[in-house]
C-alpha cells in the first residue's frame, strides 16, 4: 500500500482581510504566518502586494 500525504494550504492571510473593515498589521501577519508554519502548514497564501 502506498503512503498518501495530505498537503495543508492556508489562505488566512489572503482571505482574512476580504471582509469590510478587516485589516491586519504587518506584525499580526507575521505572527499568523509563524504560527501556521509552526503548525506544519505546507503552503501559506499571503495575498497580492497590490491588494494587501
Amino acid at each position: 500500500m502506498s503512503k498518501r500525504r495530505i498537503i495543508l494550504f492556508d489562505t488566512t492571510l489572503r482571505d482574512g482581510e476580504q471582509s469590510p473593515g478587516a485589516s491586519l498589521t504587518v506584525n499580526e501577519k507575521l505572527v499568523i504566518a509563524h504560527q501556521l508554519a509552526r503548525l506544519g502548514v505546507d503552503v501559506i497564501e499571503a495575498g497580492f502586494p497590490i491588494a494587501s
